[in-house]
């Protein structure tokens, strides 16, 4: 049985507040998790990175902008279709990751920690200031991405926009749980995170391991990026997120 405020009106008044308190903190909590889980998504790539090599990548929230950015260019400005226009965006985040580890982190490698960090605290500026000389506007709208119908529960009224992108979160957390427990690079990742010198010991080259926790965290990024502003629109703010 649906409950409407019809059915309220024929309970009490401290009966009928209560049933929409309950229902209002489960709208809040559904939309609540569903953020959450999105920053956990892009959170794990902070942690890729860290993890493998110490690094702090203070260049997360801007990547994820520049993604939401790029998704929109793709999408809206040169009118591509969404299955064209998301793996081309996945591909882009991929090779950006790989480019920003190999071409200025890697000859970096045996300087101090501090100047790696920094390094990205400039790959930042550098990226912020690309994004506002290429896309001058302050707000975009992605295109619809989910269906917009609303769902009900009770008087609570929840988006499936949101409830897409917790179940895409979720999807997304357990394949990188089974690739990290099941697949050889990932489970050569894990051990990096361990034990970087058990590593190279063995002759895996870590570089390699920087290089795919860098693309995978740009990935993230990216998928984050497109899973926030499909909910709330893309603006500098997204910059924040890291």
């Amino acid at each position: 049985m649906i409950v409407t405020p019809y059915h309220l009106n024929l309970v009490s008044g401290d009966a009928a507040q209560f049933l929409i308190n309950v229902f209002h903190t489960i709208q809040f909590t559904i939309t609540g998790v569903t953020v959450g889980m999105v920053y956990s998504l892009i959170a794990l790539g902070f942690v890729l990175i860290w993890k493998s090599s110490g690094v702090a990548n203070l260049a997360l929230g801007q990547l994820v902008l520049l993604s939401s950015w790029f998704t929109y260019g793709m999408l809206v400005q040169a009118g591509l279709p969404l299955w064209l226009g998301f793996p081309l965006v996945i591909l882009f985040s991929l090779a950006l990751g790989w480019m920003i580890e190999r071409f200025i982190l890697r000859p970096l490698i045996a300087q101090p920690i501090l100047s790696l960090i920094t390094v990205t605290l400039g790959v930042a500026y550098f990226i912020e200031g690309a994004v506002s000389f290429i896309w001058p506007k302050s707000v975009a709208a992605l295109p619809r991405l989910f269906p917009q119908e609303v769902v009900r529960i009770g008087t609570a009224v929840v988006s499936q926009e949101y409830l897409w992108a917790a179940a895409i979160s979720l999807v997304l957390f357990i394949l990188l749980s089974l690739y990290f427990k099941y697949n050889k690079m990932g489970v050569v990742m894990r051990a990096t995170a361990d034990d970087q010198l058990a590593i190279q010991a063995c002759g895996i080259p870590v570089t390699k391991i920087f290089s795919r926790s860098w693309m995978f965290a740009c990935a993230l990024a990216a998928i984050g990026g497109i899973l926030m502003s499909s909910i709330g629109g893309i603006t500098f703010g997204l910059a924040e997120t890291g």
